[in-house]
């Protein structure tokens, strides 16, 4: 029971409470004044509109970044995308809260343009936040220069005057959880099981004495690699570096003197290049049975992605520490018509191997590039071969397919609608193959299939996972690729494996100690 003549001050909701709060804040931002902030704010808040200034950040991390800024761009724009959607058609009409009144804003500091839409979720923040955020769930370097960026973003659009600070808060934290929620739906590199496995026995070369790596700039070291010869030399100074010139003979030959110089010395054979480079030192390597080191340097670097060696740097301190695992190299033998193997024309490949339009498009990508450009040529491929490609007909295990291609990978892979993307384990002992067959509307029924996440379920769309697969009756003038090169096809091929054939050094910390060897 109450006093008399006290009085009890009526309650004031909670909500009220914060919505007070937040004016209030909003109002202690208008009045302060920060040097510089009201030529940079304004202008960095208006960069950020419909996502431009992350659209250009993702570029330069595709550009610049490697593997991993590559990753880091791709999983921000998705995750701005998915934020982007999820403010625009949900948040702002769920909650229909007006924009703050302007009078408390210096004039200097207001966009010229006022934006139209609710003011609940920020939209800006939200992208911020999710680009952020995304790129920091691949690279933490590139998430942590990209954090103050976003914070400054967020914050100009309390500065400018266009939202409340709860506005941006609540749009922060919608962006971060969508990229948790692209993380929950395509995994980080981070969270993905080891690829490759077992472990192997290799020679630990501190100081690089005993390894021999070729580098064979012509295939073109990408910038954002840097100088792999000087990241080579510094990491470990003893190794031997073999710069390939095309005077000192086939490349080959070349990758065999150093491999049986290695192999006399007890160390290791060293590659530096594109994928077809790596292919002709992982055949030399399997040859002299000596512990095969990659470096990427290459456009793709397709093997070294799935090995988990993303730089030079990565591969030396591999070597180093010795640390290596086992991996299956598919294996290509020739038959006759009669179906007898031809053994002494065997070839290897570490990816992928295929028959169809995709060597079609690496002919004449080849050829037009010198001349227009690698990009360039590669769109001009793409649009000649599904002009004018033709199905090729074949048997396939004793079945006759009419088909625009025939995929073998080395290993099983993930795909991203109809790509195969990643493998994670470079030793199952199987071979993915896909098959997608000819007929009416077979290619826009196999890419809508892709894009609507029903290839398996499309009948296009063949695939299996043998241990070997025997292709036969192959037209005169079909042409093979595998690892990106291009090679005439016999009319019959024998495509296998031959398992954990080869030592290569990959980084210890990509495999979790609690992982068991599976082969000592």
């Amino acid at each position: 029971m109450n006093r008399i003549g006290t009085h009890r001050p009526p309650r004031v909701p909670f909500a009220q409470r914060l919505r007070e709060r937040d004016i209030a804040a909003f109002h202690t931002v208008a009045a302060r004044h920060w040097p510089g902030a009201d030529r940079v704010l304004p202008r960095l808040s208006r960069s950020a509109n419909h996502g431009l200034l992350w659209f250009g950040a993702a570029a330069a991390m595709w550009a610049l970044g490697g593997p991993r800024g590559r990753r880091a761009a791709v999983r921000g724009v998705a995750s701005l995308a998915l934020a982007s959607a999820t403010v625009n058609t949900v948040a702002k009409r769920s909650v229909r809260r007006d924009r703050p009144m302007l009078d408390a804003v210096p004039l200097i500091r207001r966009l010229a343009r006022q934006p139209i839409t609710t003011s609940f979720p920020s939209g800006h923040s939200a992208s911020a936040a999710a680009f952020a955020v995304g790129a920091a769930l691949e690279s933490r370097r590139l998430g942590a220069a990209l954090a103050p960026v976003a914070a400054s973003v967020a914050f100009s659009r309390v500065y400018t005057g266009v939202h409340y600070p709860s506005d941006v808060l609540a749009g922060a934290a919608l962006g971060a959880g969508a990229a948790f929620a692209v993380r929950g739906m395509a995994p980080s590199r981070s969270q993905l099981p080891p690829p490759a496995r077992p472990r192997a026995d290799a020679p630990a070369l501190p100081d690089g004495d005993g390894l021999i790596v070729v580098v064979n700039p012509a295939s073109g070291v990408q910038p954002q690699f840097g100088d792999p010869v000087r990241v080579l030399r510094t990491a470990l100074p003893k190794a031997e570096v073999v710069l390939y010139e095309p005077e000192a003979g086939p490349l080959p030959e070349v990758l065999s003197q150093a491999a049986r110089e290695a192999a006399r010395c007890g160390g290791a054979l060293g590659v530096c290049g594109g994928d077809g480079t790596v292919n002709a030192a992982a055949t030399t390597a399997l040859r002299h049975d000596v512990p095969l080191a990659v470096l990427p340097g290459g456009t793709f670097n397709h093997f070294a992605a799935d090995l988990g060696v993303e730089t030079v740097l990565d591969a030396c301190q591999a070597v180093a520490a010795g640390t290596a695992v086992r991996v299956d190299l598919g294996r290509l033998t020739p038959e006759t018509p009669f179906g007898t193997p031809s053994p002494d024309e065997r070839a290897y490949f570490l990816n992928t191997f295929s028959i169809g339009s995709y060597p079609d498009l690496v002919r004449l990508r080849e050829r037009w590039s010198p001349r227009i450009g690698g990009p360039a040529a590669s769109v001009l491929a793409t649009v000649r071969v599904l002009r004018t490609a033709r199905p090729v007909r074949a048997w396939v295990d004793g079945r006759r397919h009419s088909m625009w291609l025939l995929f073998v990978g080395n290993g099983t892979y993930r795909s991203v609608g109809v790509a195969p993307v990643r493998r994670f384990d470079l030793a199952d002992g199987l071979l993915d193959v896909r098959i997608a067959h000819a007929g009416r509307f077979a290619r826009t029924r196999l890419m809508a299939a892709g894009l609507a996440g029903l290839l398996r379920r499309s009948p296009v769309y063949a695939t299996g996972r043998p241990r070997q697969v025997r292709v036969s009756g192959l037209p005169n003038g079909t042409h093979m690729a595998y690892d990106g090169e291009v090679r005439p096809a016999p009319s019959g091929l024998l495509i296998d494996k031959v398992e954990e054939a080869l030592t290569v050094y990959r980084p210890v910390w990509n495999q979790p100690e609690s992982v068991t060897p599976l082969a000592e």
